[in-house]
């Protein structure tokens, strides 16, 4: 077996200089990355709670995967960055969510919060009355409206713009809006940095029930990089100083890897259309093919034809199949293997007994999407070492109560070792094989100049930062002029 899949837990480097660099080089922001999982063994068990938590996330706005809504503080995402807000700055953890499509970070008046969370860290709580550059979003604010469908009914004259999030546990978040500066470290060359900031309307949480105040994962928020206009990226873009696209590359090899937002112009990167009018980072899947083996896609239910209504997901950490789909596959896999004995470990984890090399035996799975992308998972990604057992990384969503349709799921087990492309301005996605650890080129949009992103050893210097093993890794934003407002 090979590296664990990376679970990657980022931090964001901080300066306390307020003013941004206000000549016109190119900007982004450098995030260091600390792996969850570094040091151990690639764990079934403790991947497969992380994504029953995203789960519980995606219950609460009445969809049927774990992917959506504004997110939960405890685990629902793979990665988390430590951001600076407000003027004077202070650090807070929150994790960078690509189902999630708000900001929010636990505030003052929360008692509720919890006061420490991952690893012992010491969380913080956002005050914004020590913070002179924080304005209040009322609820006759477009950004208001915007959330809220349409006109807030009952508002009143410079009442906030409130927000209430209730998860399939019973768990439920209360806060309101503001807005305030976010500080980070841009780039202004080749592998080059300086200081920048922008202003970002988030949610403070004042009120939090249920197991969302007492979890040992839980930290300050989340950063949502979903696909509403509320999202980190949209906020962004909509400046007019980014192009609402990002990337990622996750090195399953090394741990790392790069997440960009702007135009990354090498590797060139292949694209499929995203699904219109879907909440998650959806497209179709046409064919799946096992070894050289295609498997039947007839019986479903999303959209014409043989296609399947496929979730991209960088915070799920494995994949999730109809049963329809996942019984012939993993029969296909292990068709070359008529000795072995499958069996069903703890009610949920298809496995058997092997002990040769699993990429010399079994078959890679390769998914097939529009406009002729591909994406393919080989053994050493989808199979996991499991109480002296190979077990499938592929999971049934028959036997999950919360998935019961015939949309598949792919997260973190089959984007290692890819660089992953989020194309807004186009409706895109796509992906091609890459060398996380390396390079990758970056474009200024309004000069057209390109400057090398790659990822650096970034020591986390942070107050609260515990972990063991840091593993470098890179947020760019192609932001191109100072983001005060």
């Amino acid at each position: 077996m090979t590296t664990c899949i990376s679970l990657l837990l980022i931090t964001l480097l901080i300066s306390v200089s307020v003013a941004a660099s206000s000549d016109d080089s190119f900007r982004g922001a450098v995030f260091g990355v600390n792996s969850k999982f570094s040091g151990k063994e690639r764990s079934l068990s403790l991947f497969k709670a992380h994504d029953n938590l995203r789960h519980l996330q995606i219950l609460a706005s009445g969809v049927d995967l774990p992917l959506g809504g504004t997110g939960r503080p405890d685990a629902v995402g793979l990665y988390y960055a430590k951001i600076g807000i407000g003027t004077p700055p202070k650090e807070y953890y929150v994790q960078v969510d690509t189902g999630s499509d708000i900001m929010w970070i636990n505030c003052i008046q929360c008692r509720e919060c919890p006061k420490k969370g991952y690893h012992g860290l010491e969380l913080t709580l956002y005050d914004p009355e020590d913070s002179f550059t924080w304005k209040p979003v009322t609820c006759a604010s477009e950004f208001c409206a915007e959330i809220n469908g349409g006109a807030v009914t009952g508002c009143k004259p410079n009442a906030s713009c409130l927000y209430t999030e209730t998860y399939g546990d019973g768990s439920y978040s209360i806060g309101y809006f503001v807005k305030d500066v976010v500080q980070y470290d841009s780039v202004s060359g080749d592998l080059e940095t300086k200081l920048a900031n922008g202003s970002v309307i988030f949610g403070c949480g004042a009120r939090q029930s249920g197991n969302l105040g007492t979890s040992e994962e839980a930290l300050d928020g989340i950063l949502g990089f979903g696909k509403s206009n509320s999202s980190i990226i949209s906020q962004l873009a909509s400046s007019g100083k980014v192009k609402k696209m990002f990337a990622h590359c996750l090195d399953g090899d090394n741990g790392g890897g790069i997440f960009a937002i702007g135009h990354v112009v090498q590797p060139k990167v292949n694209s499929t259309p995203l699904i219109p009018d879907e909440p998650h980072y959806s497209a179709n899947v046409m064919k799946i093919e096992v070894g050289t083996q295609f498997l039947n896609l007839s019986t479903s239910t999303h959209g014409p034809g043989d296609k399947r209504r496929t979730i991209i997901d960088s915070g799920t950490t494995l994949a999730y199949l109809p049963d329809a789909i996942y019984k012939p596959m993993v029969n296909e896999i292990v068709a070359g293997q008529p000795d072995l004995r499958l069996r069903t470990l703890h009610e949920q984890y298809t496995c058997f007994k092997y002990s040769g090399s699993v990429d010399d035996a079994f078959p890679a799975v390769t998914f097939y999407f529009e406009n002729s992308l591909s994406l393919k998972v080989y053994p050493h990604d989808y199979l996991f070492a499991f109480e002296d057992f190979l077990c499938f990384g592929w999971q049934n969503n028959g036997l999950d109560s919360l998935s019961t349709t015939d949309t598949i799921l792919l997260g973190d087990l089959v984007l290692s070792n890819k660089l992953v492309l989020y194309d807004l301005e186009n409706q895109t996605i796509g992906w091609t094989e890459y060398n996380c650890s390396s390079t990758i080129k970056l474009r200024d949009e309004i000069t057209g100049s390109v400057h090398l992103v790659g990822p650096h050893s970034i020591p986390s210097g942070g107050r609260r930062m515990s972990s063991r093993y840091l593993i470098s890794f890179l947020l760019i934003t192609a932001l191109l002029h100072h983001m005060i407002s």
